[in-house]
């Protein structure tokens, strides 16, 4: 790319060989090249350097400011996690803040306030405990505020709703379910 440029630069000149075998040419070929590499590697620092657009290093280096790396595996929700992380501040204490901070981590959990400085973390999209729940509650426990007493509810299968669908036992044994699995057979949220 640069090296095309520069031999448009200075043909007009009329005084240097610019042709391969010489060492005008040589020399011309050589900065052009290295012309290239640092246009390249200044696309990647300008690309790296907002969280808008970073996509490995940049990422990695604004992860590493946080106590946990956030849940989020794709670059597009490593950024989103960062975003919201880094809009806590001293008014991020209300219940919708702190909800929009702990999905923008890239986990699907909720904040119920409680009252009497207790929270409630639900899962409402998963039945039982989610997968890869230690590294969550240590994620969630960093960032709510520590005077806050919180509790992690799960979802699991209630008498309430087996009576309530009409489930026989001779049902439960065709479906084929385990005490496990049963317990995780949840009906949708309305």
């Amino acid at each position: 790319m640069y090296e095309g440029y520069l031999r448009d630069l200075l043909a007009p000149l009329g005084i240097y060989d610019l042709t391969e075998r010489s060492v005008s040419g040589a020399a011309v070929c050589a900065l052009g090249t290295g012309l290239d590499d640092i246009s390249d590697r200044l696309e990647e620092i300008e690309r790296e350097a907002l969280t808008a657009t970073a996509e490995d290093e940049g990422l990695d280096r604004r992860e590493a400011l946080f106590a946990r790396r956030p849940a989020a595996v794709t670059a597009e929700d490593r950024r989103a996690a960062i975003a919201a992380l880094l809009q806590i501040d001293g008014d991020s204490l209300t219940p919708e803040a702190i909800d929009r901070t702990i999905r923008g981590c890239g986990i699907k959990a909720r904040a119920i306030e409680m009252g009497d400085g207790q929270l409630r973390v639900i899962f409402p999209e998963v039945a039982g405990e989610p997968e890869g729940f230690p590294q969550i509650q240590k994620i969630i426990l960093d960032i709510l505020p520590c005077h806050l007493g919180v509790e992690f509810y799960f979802r699991y299968l209630t008498w309430e709703e087996c009576e309530a669908a009409g489930y026989t036992w001779a049902q439960v044994e065709a479906a084929g379910h385990t005490w496990e699995s049963f317990q995780l057979a949840v009906p949708p949220e309305e």
